[in-house]
């Protein structure tokens, strides 16, 4: 995907601390499906159980995990990879410091531009614009009014990852804005749709700058709009100009410079419109199951599958008792997992992420269902 000794680093900076439990979470995404990769990650994502249950469910799980405990010893790691003669794909920006131009795959520039919700219409094709704008947070009270529905997401070069939310507004509700809007000075104001289909088109870039179809999947988002899985397998296709219009985006990120994989969020609306949501230049949920369904399960593509992830206050043994008898059970895999109390965070949290997978898609619902109902 990136070349042969690339050090992956999928860590957002961790900024005033306040998400350390999430951004570690995200380092260690790419474990289970590594191979031979270098991975700087969280120590909280090499607990031994879990990778053993990584490398039960036949995940060629990194065998160059570099991992760190707290914010010393991250940039400690990524200090001694770049002195390895180690060049390292940021999935997230950071200083150039640490992670200096000339020893990247990508620069933090390109990649928090990327990811930056203000430039996605300098990347789309009008064709499949959604209406936004731009505004600053001085503006933000007027441009954003209780009588009317709206999306809210934040605008950065920063690429936050999962510490920053999409905000949906329906007309005559109350306002309450999100914490993002007090720490960030410019906001993405998008108009509310109604969606009958809603995709994650999963591409990478390879080393020889050309962007490359992986698969279609279909996203399951709450009611708040904010993603919580994905299905995988034989979805309902999007059209194909709106497909074109993925690769040739994809294309001309890798025009720029990009390397690595993305995920581009787009979607058929209740009036017939297709519009392109959000672009993902980085490893994502999306893209985890896939390529753990490819290298352990490649069969299952051609059945159905989802993926869910499971949060819980307390130690990540507690989780995996949890989940062992549906894993006994066959068709569930998991693809990451991490826990804090093997960091400095003193909050205790502990994520699994899981696909579940069958032939029936009636079934495969179910059983990922059944696996939300965790009780202490």
């Amino acid at each position: 995907m990136y070349g042969p000794g690339v050090a992956v680093c999928a860590r957002p900076a961790a900024g005033d601390h306040r998400h350390r439990n999430t951004v570690d979470a995200l380092s260690a995404r790419p474990i289970a499906v590594a191979g031979g990769a270098p991975v700087i990650c969280s120590a909280g994502g090499t607990d031994p159980e879990l990778l053993a249950q990584l490398h039960e469910g036949g995940l060629p799980v990194g065998d160059d995990l570099r991992d760190f405990r707290d914010e010393a010893g991250f940039a400690a790691r990524l200090t001694e990879a770049v002195a390895d003669g180690l060049p390292i794909s940021m999935e997230y920006p950071h200083p150039t410091a640490l992670c200096p131009d000339d020893r990247v795959v990508k620069t933090a520039r390109l990649v928090g531009y990327l990811n930056n919700k203000a430039t996605i219409s300098t990347f789309v094709d009008p064709r499949f614009h959604a209406r936004r704008s731009v505004v600053t947070r001085a503006d933000l009270a007027e441009a954003a009014p209780a009588a009317t529905s709206w999306v809210l997401k934040a605008a950065t070069d920063d690429a936050h990852g999962g510490s920053l939310d999409v905000y949906l507004h329906e007309a005559g509700e109350r306002v309450a804005f999100p914490a993002f809007t007090d720490v960030l000075g410019e906001f993405v104001i998008e108009e509310y749709l109604q969606l009958t289909r809603n995709w994650g088109v999963q591409l990478y870039v390879a080393p020889d700058a050309v962007a490359r179809l992986l698969a279609v999947t279909e996203q399951r988002v709450d009611d708040t709009g904010v993603y919580v899985g994905g299905r995988f397998g034989p979805v309902s296709p999007p059209p194909a100009d709106l497909l074109a219009e993925c690769l040739a985006i994809t294309q001309r990120a890798a025009d720029l410079g990009y390397r690595g994989l993305c995920s581009l969020d787009c979607a058929e609306t209740a009036d017939g419109r297709l519009v392109m949501l959000d672009l993902n230049f980085r490893i994502t949920s999306g893209s985890i199951p896939l390529l753990a369904l490819q290298s352990a399960r490649p069969d299952a593509l051609d059945g159905y599958a989802e993926s869910v992830k499971l949060t819980a206050a307390t130690p990540l043994a507690d989780l995996l008792a949890h989940v062992r008898p549906a894993l006994d059970a066959g068709g569930v895999l998991i693809t990451s997992g991490h826990d804090t109390t093997r960091t400095d965070n003193p909050v205790v949290l502990s994520t699994l992420q899981l696909l579940v997978h069958g032939d029936d898609p009636d079934d495969v619902t179910a059983r990922r269902r059944a696996l939300t109902s965790f009780t202490r």
